[in-house]
Protein backbone atom coordinates (compact mmCIF):
# COMPACT_ATOMS: atom_id res chain seq x y z
CA UNK A 1 0.00 0.00 0.00
CA UNK A 2 1.20 3.59 -1.16
CA UNK A 3 1.33 6.48 1.75
CA UNK A 4 2.10 9.00 -1.48
CA UNK A 5 0.08 12.10 -2.28
CA UNK A 6 -0.43 10.99 -5.34
CA UNK A 7 -0.40 7.74 -8.05
CA UNK A 8 0.95 9.27 -11.31
CA UNK A 9 0.32 6.30 -14.00
CA UNK A 10 2.39 6.16 -16.96
CA UNK A 11 3.99 4.90 -20.23
CA UNK A 12 6.78 6.17 -21.22
CA UNK A 13 5.93 6.35 -24.96
CA UNK A 14 3.23 8.53 -24.65
CA UNK A 15 5.02 12.32 -24.56
CA UNK A 16 1.28 13.56 -23.26
CA UNK A 17 2.05 12.25 -20.17
CA UNK A 18 6.14 12.63 -20.16
CA UNK A 19 4.79 16.19 -20.05
CA UNK A 20 2.54 16.05 -17.45
CA UNK A 21 5.40 14.50 -15.62
CA UNK A 22 7.46 17.64 -15.70
CA UNK A 23 4.48 19.88 -14.23
CA UNK A 24 3.62 17.20 -12.02
CA UNK A 25 7.21 17.34 -10.93
CA UNK A 26 7.29 20.99 -10.29
CA UNK A 27 4.49 20.95 -8.64
CA UNK A 28 5.62 18.38 -6.28
CA UNK A 29 8.59 20.05 -5.61
CA UNK A 30 6.64 23.23 -4.18
CA UNK A 31 4.11 21.94 -2.52
CA UNK A 32 5.92 18.85 -0.56
CA UNK A 33 3.95 15.85 -2.82
CA UNK A 34 5.37 12.74 -2.36
CA UNK A 35 4.46 10.53 -5.92
CA UNK A 36 4.51 7.16 -6.54
CA UNK A 37 4.96 6.43 -10.74
CA UNK A 38 3.23 3.76 -11.60
CA UNK A 39 2.41 1.19 -14.69
CA UNK A 40 -0.39 1.95 -17.28
CA UNK A 41 0.35 -0.15 -20.18
CA UNK A 42 -0.79 1.69 -23.84
CA UNK A 43 -0.50 -1.59 -25.73
CA UNK A 44 -2.74 -3.57 -22.92
CA UNK A 45 -5.46 -0.71 -23.12
CA UNK A 46 -5.71 -1.18 -26.85
CA UNK A 47 -5.24 -4.83 -27.09
CA UNK A 48 -9.11 -5.31 -28.29
CA UNK A 49 -8.88 -2.32 -30.70
CA UNK A 50 -8.39 -2.36 -34.69
CA UNK A 51 -4.69 -0.65 -34.78
CA UNK A 52 -5.02 -0.36 -38.55
CA UNK A 53 -8.72 1.31 -38.65
CA UNK A 54 -8.18 3.46 -35.58
CA UNK A 55 -4.17 4.61 -35.47
CA UNK A 56 -1.19 5.80 -37.14
CA UNK A 57 0.77 2.84 -38.81
CA UNK A 58 3.62 2.88 -36.24
CA UNK A 59 1.55 3.01 -33.40
CA UNK A 60 1.63 -0.62 -32.93
CA UNK A 61 5.03 -0.89 -32.23
CA UNK A 62 5.69 1.98 -30.67
CA UNK A 63 2.78 0.62 -27.85
CA UNK A 64 4.97 -2.45 -27.83
CA UNK A 65 8.02 -0.68 -26.98
CA UNK A 66 6.14 0.93 -24.03
CA UNK A 67 5.24 -2.35 -22.81
CA UNK A 68 8.98 -3.61 -23.31
CA UNK A 69 9.92 -0.61 -21.28
CA UNK A 70 7.18 -0.79 -18.82
CA UNK A 71 8.93 -4.37 -17.60
CA UNK A 72 12.28 -2.57 -16.69
CA UNK A 73 10.56 0.07 -15.17
CA UNK A 74 9.03 -3.18 -13.33
CA UNK A 75 12.15 -4.68 -12.88
CA UNK A 76 13.55 -1.92 -11.77
CA UNK A 77 11.11 -0.96 -9.01
CA UNK A 78 11.61 -4.88 -7.98
CA UNK A 79 14.86 -5.27 -7.18
CA UNK A 80 15.46 -1.27 -5.95
CA UNK A 81 12.62 0.10 -4.78
CA UNK A 82 9.75 2.17 -5.29
CA UNK A 83 12.07 5.57 -5.39
CA UNK A 84 13.92 4.11 -8.11
CA UNK A 85 11.39 3.80 -10.84
CA UNK A 86 10.99 7.95 -10.87
CA UNK A 87 14.52 7.78 -11.27
CA UNK A 88 14.55 5.24 -14.02
CA UNK A 89 11.45 7.19 -15.89
CA UNK A 90 13.01 10.80 -15.59
CA UNK A 91 15.93 9.86 -16.99
CA UNK A 92 14.31 7.53 -19.66
CA UNK A 93 12.13 10.43 -20.59
CA UNK A 94 14.89 13.11 -20.70
CA UNK A 95 17.06 10.60 -23.21
CA UNK A 96 13.69 9.84 -25.26
CA UNK A 97 12.05 13.38 -25.77
CA UNK A 98 14.03 16.08 -24.81
CA UNK A 99 17.50 15.36 -26.08
CA UNK A 100 18.72 16.01 -29.46
CA UNK A 101 19.33 12.22 -30.19
CA UNK A 102 17.60 10.78 -33.31
CA UNK A 103 14.46 9.31 -32.55
CA UNK A 104 14.73 6.02 -33.43
CA UNK A 105 13.09 2.72 -31.34
CA UNK A 106 12.27 3.33 -28.14
CA UNK A 107 13.16 0.54 -26.84
CA UNK A 108 16.64 0.16 -28.06
CA UNK A 109 18.56 -1.77 -25.24
CA UNK A 110 21.52 0.23 -25.78
CA UNK A 111 19.18 3.61 -24.85
CA UNK A 112 17.62 1.65 -21.78
CA UNK A 113 21.30 0.59 -20.45
CA UNK A 114 22.60 3.98 -21.07
CA UNK A 115 19.94 5.30 -18.95
CA UNK A 116 20.20 2.82 -16.33
CA UNK A 117 24.08 3.57 -15.56
CA UNK A 118 22.96 7.13 -15.62
CA UNK A 119 21.25 6.45 -12.46
CA UNK A 120 23.38 4.01 -10.80
CA UNK A 121 21.70 1.17 -12.03
CA UNK A 122 22.96 -2.68 -13.28
CA UNK A 123 22.66 -2.26 -17.08
CA UNK A 124 21.89 -5.71 -17.19
CA UNK A 125 17.93 -4.60 -15.69
CA UNK A 126 17.50 -4.32 -19.64
CA UNK A 127 16.96 -7.61 -20.06
CA UNK A 128 13.84 -7.33 -18.39
CA UNK A 129 12.65 -5.92 -21.83
CA UNK A 130 12.02 -8.95 -22.94
CA UNK A 131 10.29 -10.89 -20.01
CA UNK A 132 6.81 -11.10 -19.91
CA UNK A 133 6.80 -12.34 -16.19
CA UNK A 134 6.46 -9.01 -15.80
CA UNK A 135 3.65 -8.88 -17.56
CA UNK A 136 0.81 -9.89 -15.01
CA UNK A 137 1.91 -6.37 -13.01
CA UNK A 138 1.38 -4.43 -15.38
CA UNK A 139 -1.73 -5.70 -16.26
CA UNK A 140 -2.97 -5.25 -12.80
CA UNK A 141 -1.91 -1.66 -12.49
CA UNK A 142 -3.38 -0.59 -16.02
CA UNK A 143 -6.32 -2.08 -14.67
CA UNK A 144 -5.90 -0.44 -11.56
CA UNK A 145 -5.82 2.70 -13.49
CA UNK A 146 -8.75 2.18 -15.84
CA UNK A 147 -10.76 1.26 -12.68
CA UNK A 148 -10.03 5.00 -11.53
CA UNK A 149 -11.65 6.91 -14.38
CA UNK A 150 -12.84 3.96 -16.68
CA UNK A 151 -11.53 2.59 -19.70
CA UNK A 152 -11.78 5.39 -22.59
CA UNK A 153 -8.80 7.37 -21.40
CA UNK A 154 -5.39 7.46 -22.52
CA UNK A 155 -2.14 8.56 -20.59
CA UNK A 156 -1.45 9.70 -17.60
CA UNK A 157 -3.47 8.99 -15.32
CA UNK A 158 -3.72 10.93 -11.60
CA UNK A 159 -5.15 9.86 -8.50
CA UNK A 160 -4.39 12.47 -5.91
CA UNK A 161 -5.03 11.93 -2.72
CA UNK A 162 -5.72 7.94 -2.66
CA UNK A 163 -7.93 5.71 -2.05
CA UNK A 164 -10.43 8.39 -1.43
CA UNK A 165 -9.11 11.22 -3.09
CA UNK A 166 -9.85 12.01 -7.08
CA UNK A 167 -8.44 10.31 -10.02
CA UNK A 168 -8.28 11.40 -13.68
CA UNK A 169 -6.73 11.48 -17.01
CA UNK A 170 -4.38 13.98 -18.03
CA UNK A 171 -4.25 17.02 -18.06
CA UNK A 172 -3.52 17.20 -21.65
CA UNK A 173 -0.69 19.35 -21.94
CA UNK A 174 1.78 20.76 -24.67
CA UNK A 175 3.60 24.05 -22.72
CA UNK A 176 5.23 24.01 -19.82
CA UNK A 177 3.69 26.01 -17.56
CA UNK A 178 5.99 28.71 -15.24
CA UNK A 179 6.65 27.45 -11.60
CA UNK A 180 3.73 29.69 -10.59
CA UNK A 181 1.68 28.96 -13.18
CA UNK A 182 2.61 25.09 -12.81
CA UNK A 183 1.02 25.93 -9.27
CA UNK A 184 -2.09 27.79 -10.91
CA UNK A 185 -2.87 25.08 -13.01
CA UNK A 186 -2.72 22.31 -10.41
CA UNK A 187 -5.76 24.10 -8.12
CA UNK A 188 -7.92 24.49 -10.93
CA UNK A 189 -7.44 20.71 -12.46
CA UNK A 190 -7.98 19.54 -8.89
CA UNK A 191 -10.86 22.03 -7.89
CA UNK A 192 -12.45 20.52 -11.10
CA UNK A 193 -11.95 16.90 -10.73
CA UNK A 194 -13.17 17.40 -7.00
CA UNK A 195 -16.74 18.52 -7.94
CA UNK A 196 -18.86 15.72 -7.44
CA UNK A 197 -21.10 15.93 -11.07
CA UNK A 198 -17.53 16.66 -13.05
CA UNK A 199 -17.00 14.16 -15.81
CA UNK A 200 -15.54 15.30 -19.13
CA UNK A 201 -14.05 19.12 -20.61
CA UNK A 202 -12.20 18.34 -24.14
CA UNK A 203 -10.90 19.11 -27.60
CA UNK A 204 -9.27 17.21 -30.13
CA UNK A 205 -7.15 20.13 -30.93
CA UNK A 206 -4.12 19.60 -29.72
CA UNK A 207 -0.44 21.15 -30.27
CA UNK A 208 2.58 19.21 -30.62
CA UNK A 209 3.84 19.15 -27.07
CA UNK A 210 7.19 21.50 -26.48
CA UNK A 211 9.73 18.34 -26.67
CA UNK A 212 12.80 18.19 -28.90
CA UNK A 213 12.00 14.54 -30.25
CA UNK A 214 8.56 15.90 -32.17
CA UNK A 215 11.16 18.95 -33.08
CA UNK A 216 9.35 21.30 -31.00
CA UNK A 217 12.01 23.02 -28.71
CA UNK A 218 11.21 24.98 -25.20
CA UNK A 219 10.60 28.43 -27.10
CA UNK A 220 8.66 27.16 -29.54
CA UNK A 221 4.58 26.58 -30.35
CA UNK A 222 4.08 23.17 -31.72
CA UNK A 223 1.67 22.72 -34.74
CA UNK A 224 -2.00 22.35 -33.73
CA UNK A 225 -3.31 19.13 -35.21
CA UNK A 226 -6.94 17.39 -34.51
CA UNK A 227 -6.41 14.07 -32.49
CA UNK A 228 -9.40 11.87 -32.77
CA UNK A 229 -9.47 9.33 -30.39
CA UNK A 230 -6.68 10.19 -28.80
CA UNK A 231 -4.28 9.81 -32.05
CA UNK A 232 -3.69 12.10 -35.21
CA UNK A 233 -4.90 9.02 -37.35
CA UNK A 234 -7.55 11.52 -39.90
CA UNK A 235 -11.17 10.21 -40.12
CA UNK A 236 -12.02 8.15 -42.99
Amino acid sequence: MSDADLHFYFDPVCPFAWMTSKWVRMVAAQRDYTVDWRFIALRMVNENVDYDAQFPPEYMSLHIAGLRLLRVAARVRADHGRPAVESYYTALGAAMWDSDRPWSNPGDPELVEQVLSQIGLPADLSAALDDDGFDAILRQETGEALALTGKDVGTPILHFQPPAGVAFFGPVISRLPTPDGALELWDHVIALARFPGFAEMKRSLRELPQLRALGVREDQIGVQEDWHGGSRKLKR
